[in-house]
């Protein structure tokens, strides 16, 4: 495979597809393919990198049973369990975030989707985030209606995030308390609503390359255009505790993979940016151009100081 013929084609309209034989993406050169995802970058991203930071607006006893995450109910890991936080606590985060160079900012709440109260309590919060500051503010809230995404857009979110996670073959295998469709349903309604919905997932647990393949290619045919990739790190008392750590040739290969077929995305470094070296400057190069930064983000294992340090450094941000 001509990867530079390839990355010309997909500048000048391709785009890859399940018809493709795209085997070739788990076996090509690492540094040719770093280096040709890169030029995907440069042409449909620029230089510059999204950040965007969020807070855990309500943390613990989620009723679903996803094998990785720490605020299962299923998972008895000793994880901070607290309500929806009230307005000035948020507010604070918003701004502090702000003003140390962040671009978006999202509530992040665990469980299925917010009650009736608690969601009357997020449009109060959002509409006067949208009010006091200009920030881009974005929701990650579980499912909701319709008409609850028509509500959350009049309020001034404008992007909405719900991770698939994996494929569909290998989700079952990490969550059987609700389905792989579930989720595309309510991306569809969340874009229903004018929502740009940021939706990705997480590697390293247990997947195959091909399973990767799969979720970029998904995520493609959904029309994504922020796609966050997070690297598990094993949490203490969760199904996943022992799974070994993938290597950063795994990660800058499936980052690079992820921008030849979503060409148009902002691929989003999250959890885990601590497995490559330099704080992720190397997936930077091999097509990333977005991260989750923020001062009380543990699974990135960075800051916002030290992410605008390095992404200074690098001349991918003014």
């Amino acid at each position: 495979m001509d990867l530079n013929k390839l990355t010309n084609e997909i500048i000048e309209g391709r785009r890859l597809t399940s018809k493709d034989h795209l085997e070739f993406l788990k076996n090509v050169s690492l540094e040719s393919l770093s280096a040709e995802a890169d030029r995907l970058r440069k042409h449909f991203s620029g230089d510059t990198v999204d950040l965007c930071s969020i807070i855990s607006g309500k943390s613990g006893r989620c009723t679903e049973d996803c094998k990785y995450c720490a605020q299962s109910a299923f998972n008895h890991t000793g994880c901070d369990v607290y309500d929806l936080l009230d307005y000035d606590t948020i507010y604070e985060k918003a701004s502090s975030d702000m003003a140390e160079g962040v671009n978006r900012f999202a509530i992040v709440n665990s469980g299925w989707g917010p009650t009736d109260e608690e969601f009357e309590k997020l449009i109060d919060i959002y509409t006067r985030l949208s009010k006091a500051l200009p920030i881009s503010l974005c929701a990650s809230l579980g499912f909701l209606t319709t008409e609850q995404f028509q509500r959350l857009y009049a309020a001034g979110v404008r992007r909405y995030h719900n991770n698939i996670e994996t494929s569909r073959r290998f989700f079952p295998d990490i969550c059987t308390t609700h389905l792989f469709e579930d989720k595309l349903e309510n991306i569809r309604r969340a874009q229903s609503a004018g929502l740009v919905v940021c939706s990705g997932g997480i590697i390293g647990m247990g997947e195959t390359m091909d399973d990767r393949i799969d979720m970029a290619l998904t995520l493609s045919e959904l029309g994504i255009r922020s796609i966050p990739i997070n690297v598990l790190i094993p949490i203490r008392n969760t199904p996943l505790e022992n799974l070994p750590i993938l290597s950063e040739e795994e990660i800058l290969r499936t980052v690079s993979i992820f921008k030849f077929i979503n060409p148009e995305a902002d691929i989003r470094l999250a959890a885990g940016r601590r497995l490559i070296s330099g704080n992720g400057e190397a997936a930077y190069k091999s097509g990333a151009s977005a991260a989750i930064t923020g001062n009380m983000l543990t699974t990135t294992g960075s800051t916002i100081k030290n992410d605008t340090a390095l992404l200074k450094n690098i001349g991918r941000l003014n």
